[in-house]
């Protein structure tokens, strides 16, 4: 054989190689832990599970099961930021998944792959400025999936619909505030106005003691709580940041991104399917500038960007980039 064709034959057999790591990376699910010094002094600890893009299909029972075992963590509220369904029959198995956690406080937004079923799309769409509008997206419109029972389900176990919405939730001693608001990706996001009267939530986003108790808020005397005010959505784009920075959130919590998918070893992700920057396409950040507790944060609010769990069944692939849940526990800030 030829140089050239060994050469050819190696380059081959790496990318097979390297096609079929990216294939079993879909599957080495992973938890990922972050401490967030963000609640106000003489708050207790407050254990967050954030999850984001099942993209659950009828057959996937391993990640069912592995998402069902995160109740074990004991997290003290859970918050879903949507795309949880990639199969017009995938209702059953996402509520399998979640069925333990519902037992706990929550909250969720729902994000496009819920709305509506995957399609196939060319991956160099994601390079364009706006990918949205590449290869016909329109033609997701006829093919929905079951959104109104999915999100009537986590209503009826409690959670708080944040679709444009606010809320509260009380989870051990603290009150969530929360503003959320519909997938951004399909322009459905209408930010929710403040109620006349109430107060906004002050400093970088933690009222004063004053919370009430029950799981939303809404009736019940003093509780005496902590309170801290938390942006959720599905899609990370900055014009939803900046308004949840201007409400006064200490927290958002989104995902959408899936981490940049395909990572580049020692780079990072090459695009994030919005226009947020590919620096903060997963993981712990400040918006918009630094992390609050760096230098050049002041008046950042915390950012954690969910890579999540899943892909679309058009594209099972990850790279550098495992499948993921967070776990954030959130501390009192120092000083």
């Amino acid at each position: 054989m030829s140089r050239l064709g060994r050469a050819t034959g190696a380059v081959g057999l790496a990318g097979l190689g390297a096609l079929g790591w990216a294939v079993l990376e879909t599957r080495l699910f992973t938890l990922r832990t972050a401490t967030v010094p963000v609640l106000p002094a003489g708050a207790a600890p407050l254990r967050v599970l954030h999850l984001s893009d099942l993209h659950m299909t009828p057959g996937q029972r391993l990640k069912q099961e592995w998402v069902r075992s995160l109740v074990e963590l004991e997290p003290d509220v859970v918050v879903t930021t949507g795309d949880n369904m990639a199969h017009p029959h995938a209702l059953p198995a996402v509520l399998h998944a979640l069925e333990p956690l519902l037992e706990r406080p929550g909250a969720f937004v729902l994000g496009s792959n819920d709305y509506y079923s995957p399609v196939p799309k060319n991956p160099g769409r994601y390079f364009l400025a706006d990918p949205r509008r590449a290869d016909g997206d329109d033609a997701e419109g006829p093919r929905p999936l079951p959104a109104p029972e999915l999100a009537r389900a986590m209503q009826d176990a409690g959670w708080a619909d944040l679709t444009n919405a606010r809320a509260r939730v009380r989870a051990g001693g603290v009150e969530l505030s929360l503003v959320g608001v519909d997938d951004p990706h399909l322009d459905r996001d209408r930010f929710p106005e403040r109620a006349a009267g109430a107060p906004r939530p002050g400093g970088p986003g933690v009222d004063a003691p004053n919370a009430k108790d029950g799981k939303d808020g809404k009736d019940g005397k003093d509780g005496g709580a902590h309170r801290l005010h938390v942006g959720v959505a599905h899609a990370p784009y900055r014009r939803v940041l900046d308004r949840m920075v201007a409400d006064g959130c200490a927290l958002i919590l989104a995902g959408h991104t899936h981490g940049g998918q395909l990572r580049v070893p020692g780079y990072g992700a090459l695009v994030t399917n919005c226009d947020l920057d590919t620096r903060r396409a997963r993981g712990l950040h400040g918006w918009p500038a630094a992390r609050p507790d760096e230098a050049g944060g002041e008046g950042s609010a915390w950012l954690n960007v969910s890579a999540g769990l899943g892909t679309s069944p058009y594209a099972p692939v990850r790279f550098a980039c495992r499948p993921e849940a967070s776990l954030l526990t959130l501390v009192a800030a120092a000083g």
